[in-house]
């Protein structure tokens, strides 16, 4: 396996807190499909969760895999079966894929419940080779740059995603809600245009007043 050779490993964090907060319609381990990204390879995969892919991921435990099949990165070769793989270490993964199937059972009132007291950011984030444009949900008070500082949550949800290598979007299909980004591999954060994946232009003139939208570099 060519992940995390001599890589230091941080110990996990107690993970009873996240356990309690499953639902109990999540308890049951269910199949869902996989697609992580690493540093050269894309993997894709079956695998066997209970309740979010982010919380199975969160539990910095590795991950059992099955039916795993490869490819270079780059997409300079096709997907190919590696056997030989039965597992992958959270910390050799840059992004994982989420698609409708690894998230909790969540009704629409529980839906607008959860996010009501977060705030949305459009940003791309740096994570070498990859970037990774889209929406992210911070509590109020928080802003993106504080995706770049230690936490006890490994892996970031960023919605309404697309990820790009060396100016090349890469695919990861037409049933993506999140890329699950590992704040382990981000070096910069930046608030975008959604639509074009750049940085704000500023507007020509002075600020009239009042309080103005701050770039950061």
């Amino acid at each position: 396996m060519p992940f995390g050779l001599g890589r230091k490993k941080e110990a996990a964090p107690a993970t009873a807190a996240a356990a309690a907060s499953v639902d109990s319609r999540d308890r049951a381990a269910r199949a869902v499909r996989f697609h992580g990204l690493t540093e050269e390879w894309r993997l894709r995969a079956s695998m066997s969760i209970t309740g979010r892919l982010l919380d199975t991921l969160n539990k910095r435990e590795a991950i059992g895999l099955s039916e795993v099949t490869w490819a270079p990165l780059d997409g300079s070769g096709p997907f190919e079966p590696a056997p030989g793989i039965q597992t992958v270490d959270p910390y050799d993964l840059i992004v994982v894929i989420a698609g409708p199937e690894t998230l909790a059972s969540l009704d629409d009132d529980e839906r607008t419940a959860h996010r009501i007291h977060k705030i949305a950011f459009d940003v791309a984030l740096h994570v070498p080779p990859l970037r990774v444009v889209g929406t992210v949900q911070l509590h109020p008070g928080s802003e993106p740059d504080g995706l770049l500082e230690r936490s006890s949550q490994m892996f970031v949800a960023v919605t309404n995603p697309s990820v790009w290598l060396a100016g090349v979007e890469v695919d990861i299909g037409d049933e993506a809600d999140a890329a699950l980004v590992n704040r382990f591999y981000l070096r910069g954060v930046e608030q975008v245009d959604l639509a074009t994946g750049e940085r704000h232009l500023r507007l020509p003139g002075s600020p009239l007043g009042g309080t103005t939208w701050r770039e950061r570099s």
